[in-house]
Parts: C-alpha cells; sequence; structure tokens
C-alpha cells in the first residue's frame, strides 16, 4: 500500500500504528521469509513504544505529522542512537554504538515514522548487485525459487518494502543504490540533488558523489519520505498533465545490450508517452560516453572511498568483501593530480550536458539494461563485475550530473521488473517527482485497460 493509503487508513480508524506494526514484524521475523537476510537488527521493543506511543496520541487529536505510526527501515550506513552503524560490513560490526541519530533518521522520528530496524546492503555499499558474504543475501520477490539478486547497495532496504516488512525505506544513492534495486525488485527509488538531505551521520562512500535516497511502492511515497528527511513542507507530489511535457530520449550508451525484455517494456512505454500527449525527443547525447574516460582519468569514487578506508584496510583487510575491497584499492592508483583532472572534467562535463538540456524538460531512459541475474550468475568475480558495471552505467549518470533522479516500475504484471529512470538537473527534484508520479498513474491505467 502507499503511504498515502496507510495514512488514509490510520485518520479514519481503520487500523492502528501497532496493528500496522505487528503485521510488518511478523513478515520479517517469519522463518520462512527473508526477514533474517533483510535486517541486520530489528528493534521489536523500541518500535512496539513507539506505536503505542503514536497511537495514544491520535486517540488525544495529537500527531507529529499526517504519517505519524508508519513504518521506515534504515540503511545500516545510518546513525541510530545506540546501535552499530557496521555499513554491512564485519570490520565494523564492533564498532561502538552511535551517540545521536543522523539528521534524516532524527527527522523520521520527529514527524513520528516509526524505525523498525536496519537493512543488510553491500558492504560498504560499494557494489550493485546487493550480495553480502557477511550476513546473506536477500533474494528478489520475482521468481524467489531462482534466487535472483535484489540489487544493490541497499539491497534489504528495497525487500523490506517488497515484502510489506516496512513501509518505506531509507537508503543512500552514490552510482544507483537506491534506483538499481527499485527497479530489479518493482518498486520506486529515489535519488535527491546530493545537497537536498543533510548527510551527517552517514558513513559515506563519495563525498561528490553521495544523496540520501529513498525506496517506496510509489514515487508519491518516496516524496513524503523525501520532504521529512529534507526538511520541507511535507505534501504530495503535484499532478502534472503530461501533455506537452518534453522528455529527451537519449540514444547514446543508455540503450546499449538491452536485454528483450527490457526493450519491449521501453518501447510500450514510450508508445503509452507520446499517446499521451508527451513530446518525446531522441538525443544523441554523446556525452554521455564520456563518463568512463574521466573515470579512468581518475576515479572519483575510488579515489573518495580510499581516503576513508585506508587506515582500516592497513589492519583489518582480510575481513572485507574481496569484491568491494578490490574496487577501494583502486583508488590509491592515482595521484592527486589525476582525481583533480577528473573532477575538473567532471565539472566541465555537467555544464556541458545541462546545456545539451536546455530544449527538454528531464530526460528518460531504462533504469538498468537488464532483469534480475541469478546468484549463480553473479558468483564468479569476473561475472560480478560484468555485471555489476552493467547495472550501475546508466544511474550513475544522474549523480554523475550532480542531478536528481526517480526509478518507477513500468513492467507489465506477472513479468520481470522493470524500471523507467527519469532524470532533471540539480534542484529540480519536486518537478522530478510529479513527473513520475504522473507517468507512474499513466502506467498504471493502461494496465487496468488491459
Amino acid at each position: 500500500m502507499s503511504l498515502e493509503s496507510l495514512r488514509i487508513e490510520l485518520a479514519c480508524g481503520r487500523t492502528t500504528s501497532r496493528a500496522l506494526l505487528e503485521t510488518c514484524l511478523e513478515r520479517a521475523l517469519d522463518p520462512e521469509g527473508e526477514g533474517a537476510q533483510t535486517f541486520l537488527h530489528i528493534d521489536v521493543r523500541g518500535a512496539r513504544l513507539r506505536a503505542d506511543a503514536i497511537d495514544a496520541w491520535r486517540q488525544k487529536g495529537q500527531q507529529m505529522s499526517p504519517y505519524a505510526g508508519l513504518t521506515v527501515s534504515v540503511k545500516d550506513l545510518f546513525d541510530v542512537a545506540g546501535q552499530v552503524t557496521a555499513a554491512g560490513s564485519q570490520v565494523l560490526s564492533s564498532a561502538p554504538p552511535a551517540h545521536e541519530d543522523a539528521c534524516a533518521v532524527a527527522r523520521l522520528k520527529a514527524a513520528g515514522l516509526i524505525i523498525i530496524g536496519r537493512t543488510n546492503m553491500s558492504e560498504f555499499a560499494y557494489t550493485g548487485i546487493g550480495l553480502n558474504p557477511h550476513y546473506g543475501t536477500p533474494a528478489n520477490p520475482f521468481e524467489r525459487a531462482l534466487k535472483r539478486i535484489p540489487g544493490g547497495s541497499s539491497s534489504g532496504a528495497a525487500i523490506s518494502v517488497t515484502d510489506g516488512m516496512a513501509a518505506a525505506g531509507l537508503g543512500t544513492d552514490t552510482g544507483g543504490s537506491c534506483r538499481i534495486p527499485a527497479a530489479l525488485t518493482g518498486i520506486s527509488g529515489f535519488k535527491p540533488s546530493a545537497s537536498r538531505v543533510n548527510g551527517r551521520g552517514v558513513f559515506g562512500l563519495s563525498k561528490s558523489l553521495d544523496s540520501v535516497g529513498v525506496l517506496a511502492p510509489e514515487a508519491s511515497c518516496c516524496a513524503i519520505i523525501d520532504s521529512i528527511v529534507a526538511g520541507k513542507d511535507i505534501r504530495l507530489p503535484a499532478e502534472i498533465n503530461l501533455r506537452g511535457v518534453k522528455f529527451g530520449v537519449p540514444r547514446t550508451l543508455v540503450l546499449d545490450g538491452l536485454d528483450q525484455h527490457v526493450a519491449q517494456t521501453y518501447s510500450a512505454v514510450l508508445k503509452r508517452l507520446r499517446d499521451a500527449g508527451a513530446e518525446l525527443r531522441e538525443m544523441a547525447l554523446d556525452e554521455l560516453a564520456e563518463v568512463a574516460t574521466i573515470n579512468r582519468r581518475g576515479a572519483i569514487v575510488a579515489v573518495e572511498a580510499y581516503a576513508l578506508h585506508q587506515e582500516i584496510l592497513r589492519t583489518c583487510a582480510d575481513q572485507y568483501d574481496p569484491n568491494v575491497r578490490a574496487r577501494i584499492e583502486n583508488g590509491m592508483l592515482y595521484s592527486k593530480a589525476d582525481y583533480e583532472d577528473a573532477c575538473n572534467a567532471r565539472r566541465d562535463w555537467i555544464t556541458r550536458v545541462q546545456r545539451r538540456m536546455q530544449d527538454v524538460d528531464l530526460l528518460i531512459c531504462p533504469t538498468v539494461p537488464i532483469i534480475a541475474p541469478t546468484f549463480s550468475q553473479v558468483a564468479d568475480s569476473r561475472d560480478f563485475q560484468h555485471f555489476n558495471l552493467l547495472l550501475l552505467r546508466n544511474p550513475m549518470l544522474a549523480n554523475f550530473l550532480d542531478g536528481c533522479s526517480v526509478s518507477i516500475p513500468c513492467h507489465e504484471s506477472g513479468t520481470a521488473p522493470v524500471g523507467l529512470m527519469l532524470i532533471d538537473r540539480h534542484g529540480r527534484d519536486e518537478p522530478l517527482l510529479s513527473v513520475a508520479q504522473s507517468v507512474q498513474r499513466l502506467l498504471r491505467s493502461a494496465k487496468n485497460r488491459v
């Protein structure tokens, strides 16, 4: 259910915060379910006390926000007072508990949201696959028996939402970490402009590209949680008439290697948008092909990640996931001059891409070019790296652009999940979410007519 639907249920007295929480806990604690791989910690007692207090306030006509009493999962990168922030790692699992909440967590609590637990993730948020060798990996809900990957790095956040263990999940997104799992599991994932949400109390990966993001059933749900953690007025996205909205449709890079299902689904979405009166403007946008070259010159994320990890690696390198360790240690291969050159090249690239976007409202493309591979398909380290780069390729463009981006589900019911990604410029988060929710509504109405 959407957050707005749950709000209405609470407001009308058809349910209580405690009842909603117990449903989430039942699913999260079910030994036959994915809860053990989805959560690294579940705060059963604290969540129940919180739910009961919010129900008592509601009976007195008091509320902290319209969405008070709904459950949110929190990625294991966020400080929660009294809990250890391990970032999905073994090496930090014995670190001292946090003294205070991360800014985003504090804002969720102030709005009356219930933090149900800490979600599993790719170690240190540094892969798009979602596997975690230390704590296990939750399986994708699509064809679960086949054990498909959930996507990462916010893997547990996604499964907490798909499996009804939380109404929404708080995540981070450095190169697609909210949007990749959202696309692969059939929900919505939002990466805001990097400066929109205060990152205090978040164990970072890349100071240049990190964003605090959201995973939820719909774009409107993402907008609600985003407005809370950004310290904005809480409101649903404005209604947008898609007629005349100018979508830039890049041809360069983002359509390379599409599997048949993704290609057919994406083509059908473009037709529906065109039929609804949207303007689809094909763009070569050759600049997109330059990103890999810029990264090879200076590897911005790897250099910044290595700066954060070099002290820990000196004494505890053997405790890292080998796939993650290899990516972090890649950062020591570059000089300060290489890094600064890459940062300068990125700034120039942003200017040129923004100039090319002046004639369109936003960009549209598939979030990822493939459906979720199985665990066995990524077991070999070479295959792991191949799929990881493929999954990161499209989403990371928005991070590199310093923009905002959202992935919404666009597949037909019963078929493999496919994500549709919208990208806009820095600071246009709310207009982007309005368009995303309107597109999601259009796609839902089209499905209902079938």
